[in-house]
């Protein structure tokens, strides 16, 4: 008979940040062991269930028994089965009485092929088993292959010692109505559970399930639990948008999940602080709630914070006074110790603090965060000069954004690092721009993040990561496999973000080079810009492809090595256009065709492009046609590039398609006459610098 399945192992409370990965860990390895055993059906259902106290998981169409099967078994090849007469040996006996199968003769035997060789082979059914034989081995199998953080030895009560991520209670295990008898961790199966330490109406908390069907809905209405992890999530999100009212509620989801983990039988409740927190930079207040005490702060709908905040408790009453009570007295401490930081702070200026950054080693072999600082504020100025920003804001925006390391308040919360600076500049009363390149220097700090909003913060957001990049990469710490301690791929893709989205006129060979000459007399160093350039257009890649260019067309464009990328989209989108053309697969499989021919000339092509095409020497129509269209087109095609309409530039090319197939088919590029030959090299030479102004069109070639 198919029924529901129902496993659950009730413990101690279990680690809060692992019980999302242990509940998803546990389900998949029952079903999978059952799935490997044959007890489940094609549209059998996992449903995976986990609290701070329990780990379970419901399957639908479990098989009481697993079916029949016929197994082939290979016995003994037929070299060693049969003696000289043909009759069966002392081996083959052995070997089928070892297999069950004392009985079967040589006749019941199938003979078969087994490589170069021949080989007896039996064919039999084997009976199905038991789900209770199946499911212990596959329950002991998920046990041992969960991702605990770290177990834990206890004892049970009989004596024994037990090793798990906390001590477990009781195990249930339900198929249908029926108990399966199951054993783990010194625990024997039954159908009952605990609800809520306190809200549960048994006074021992202790719940019976009659059918695996009906857990959830038992244990939610008798045990006061919401076992599904999702359910809970969902049900804490719904609750807090309700006490939130007309504000809007800061609710992370790694917030959400540590939370949910945290109750069985989530209810929200609100409080409030004293308005004179509101002095203190509202980030500050919010970091803290957040991951101290793991509340849920609210702002107005301009973005500013209130005095109220929302906790997730899991006790449901009707007078939470002492809850609240209880909550509040414990935050004020809390933010009391941010006031007392920012006011501290605000003591010392950013600039006061420069000096001690001398004291802060960056690497040993790259000097101090003032060394670094240095560096930064030089390629910060170079930069500002080459875009028009004014180069004394960019330098002081980049001596200024690593100041508030050394302040009390990102000592405590090093993820202020930044925001700070930007409060503490505003304070000291440096200009905006150097004030938000404190924080907009470290943007994008992840994927998607904004980029920075004023030409300061952008000037020492490149120099900040391109020093990084050079620099690391120059003591031999780049990216490995997986491994990336520095974070030198997300440096990369912000830089490479930023020159693409702003559109900056940048070349990246000379932003690099800038960059290198920042650390000119340091021991040791040796240039690795080529290397970092390679690294950055492989990143390049990815950003391309993710907003849907194809590989192909990507290498048009990238195999080039481009310096500047502001106009990298534009000329991919022209790419694109061309691509779509009925001309556009004859002129790439021509382009393609050029390339190859021009590389094994490379000797003489420098002399010949410069000499150019002699029209006195064309002698076949083709060539003389190839010859007067590239003349024609020629102006054309730079007129639309110097316009920066590249999507004009290659479609002009279409023109060509009938005069360069008719080159291929009638002219000998490679003839005996070498001043026939170099001629007609001169001309492909001219055609091919042509066709690739915009891009490498013979990368579209299949």
């Amino acid at each position: 008979m198919n029924h529901t399945l129902l496993i659950e192992l009730l413990t101690e409370e279990l680690p809060p940040k692992a019980l999302a990965k242990l509940g998803a860990a546990f389900a998949a390895g029952i079903v999978n062991g059952l799935k490997a055993r044959d007890f489940l059906e094609t549209d059998s259902v996992a449903t995976t269930y986990s609290t701070p106290r329990r780990l379970a998981v419901s399957i639908t169409k479990v098989r009481a028994v697993s079916p029949d099967k016929a197994i082939r078994e290979k016995v003994l090849p037929v070299s060693v089965a049969l003696d000289a007469n043909g009759a069966g040996t002392a081996p083959l006996a052995k070997k089928l009485a070892a297999l069950g199968f004392p009985e079967v003769g040589v006749a019941e035997l199938e003979r078969a092929a087994d490589g170069k060789a021949e080989s007896f082979f039996y064919t039999y059914t084997a009976p199905g088993s038991q789900l209770a034989t199946g499911l212990q081995a596959a329950l002991e199998e998920s046990a041992a292959k969960l991702p605990i953080p770290k177990l834990m030895s206890y004892q049970r009560p009989d004596g024994s010692t037990v090793q798990f991520v906390r001590p477990a209670h009781s195990l249930l295990a339900l198929h249908g109505a029926d108990v399966v008898p199951l054993t783990l961790l010194g625990l024997a199966a039954g159908r009952s559970t605990l609800g809520h330490r306190f809200l549960c109406a048994d006074r021992a908390h202790a719940v019976s399930v009659a059918h695996a069907d009906n857990y959830a809905e038992v244990l939610a209405a008798e045990g006061k639990v919401i076992p599904g992890n999702e359910a809970r999530k969902e049900s804490i999100r719904a609750q807090l948008l309700e006490k939130a009212g007309a504000d809007l509620v800061l609710m992370p989801e790694a917030l959400l999940d540590e939370v949910t983990a945290l109750v069985e039988w989530p209810v929200v409740y609100e409080c409030r602080f004293e308005e004179e927190f509101l002095a203190v930079p509202q980030e500050c207040l919010i970091l803290t709630m957040q991951t101290n005490q793991k509340y849920f702060a609210l702002t107005d709908a301009g973005g500013k914070l209130r005095s109220r905040f929302l906790i997730v408790s899991n006790i449901e009453t009707a007078t939470p006074e002492h809850i609240v009570g209880g909550n509040e007295r414990v935050v004020r401490p809390r933010l009391s110790d941010a006031k007392f930081f920012f006011e501290q702070d605000k003591k010392k200026t950013l600039e006061a603090r420069l000096p001690l950054l001398k004291n802060v080693v960056y690497h040993n072999k790259l000097g101090t965060q003032a060394e670094r600082t240095e560096r930064i504020a030089v390629l910060a100025g170079a930069i500002a000069a080459q875009l028009g920003v004014d180069a004394a804001l960019a330098r002081r925006g980049a001596l200024l954004a690593k100041a508030d390391l050394l302040t009390d308040m990102v000592g405590e919360f090093p993820e202020l690092q930044g925001i700070m600076g930007t409060y503490y500049a505003r304070h000291d009363g440096e200009h905006e721009e150097v004030a938000l390149a404190a924080s907009e220097h470290y943007q994008p700090r992840f994927a998607g993040d904004a980029l920075p909003a004023t030409g300061t913060g952008t000037v020492v957001a490149l120099a900040d990561k391109l020093e990084t990049l050079v620099g690391i990469w120059s003591i031999g710490l780049q990216p490995t496999g997986d491994k990336d301690p520095f974070a030198l791929r997300r440096h990369a893709l912000g830089v490479l973000r930023m020159l693409l989205e702003k559109r900056l006129p940048l070349a990246l060979s000379q932003l690099l080079a800038d960059t290198a000459a920042t650390f000119a007399g340091r021991p040791g160093f040796v240039d690795p810009s080529a290397d970092v350039k390679a690294f950055m257009l492989d990143r390049l890649r990815g950003i391309l492809r993710e907003r849907g260019f194809s590989p192909n067309e990507i290498e048009a464009v990238v195999a080039q090595n481009p310096e500047r990328l502001d106009d990298i989209v534009q000329r991919l989108e022209a790419v694109q256009a061309f691509a779509a053309l009925p001309e556009s697969a004859s002129l790439a499989a021509a382009n393609k065709r050029i390339t190859n021919i021009l590389k094994k000339n490379e000797a003489a092509l420098a002399q010949v492009a410069a000499a150019g095409v002699n029209a006195a020497l064309l002698q076949d129509a083709a060539e003389k046609n190839l010859a007067a269209a590239v003349l024609r087109v020629q102006p054309q095609v730079e007129a639309a590039f110097a316009g920066g309409d590249f999507a004009g530039t290659l479609k002009t090319l279409a023109q060509l398609r009938d005069d360069v197939d008719a080159f291929f088919n009638d002219v000998m590029v490679m003839a005996e006459d070498l001043a026939l030959r170099n001629n007609r090299l001169a001309l492909l030479s001219s055609l091919h610098g042509m066709m690739n102004r915009v891009a490498d069109i013979s990368k579209l070639a299949a």
